[in-house]
């Protein structure tokens, strides 16, 4: 039961995806087309519509469900970092990525006194 949850959990989510971007799109093309601006009902309604049939459909698609089940099977298997090791992974990356800026902003520094010295 536990991998129908996030079976589940995966369509919910990807219904409230596709919601949220039929909103954003559809009031973007009614606007484009219209001063006026539309009914949130309106808006609501067509992509709650438009998320719930989209996920019944991919739902009862077996290729997709059994897709679904199997990613959700593998997730199960995957060993999360612990908190200790996420700060310490983070720290790693904001250092590289400073020792990375402070070469490359080097770098510019040179090449734009050296072009510099060869325009002027």
């Amino acid at each position: 039961m536990g991998e129908r949850k996030a079976v589940h959990l995966i369509y919910a989510s990807g219904a409230l995806v596709v919601a949220i971007l039929w909103m954003k799109t559809f009031d973007w093309v009614w606007s484009f087309f219209s001063e006026r601006a539309p009914g949130e009902l309106l808006v609501n309604g067509t992509a709650a519509l438009v998320a719930v049939t989209l996920a019944i459909i991919m739902y009862r698609n077996e290729r997709v469900l059994t897709l679904t089940t199997e990613i959700a099977a593998e997730l199960r298997k995957v060993s999360w970092p612990t908190w200790k090791e996420t700060k310490m992974a983070t720290l790693v990356v904001i250092v590289t990525v400073f020792i990375a800026a402070v070469i490359l902003g080097t770098f510019d520094a040179v090449w734009s006194w050296l072009t510099d010295l060869l325009y002027k």
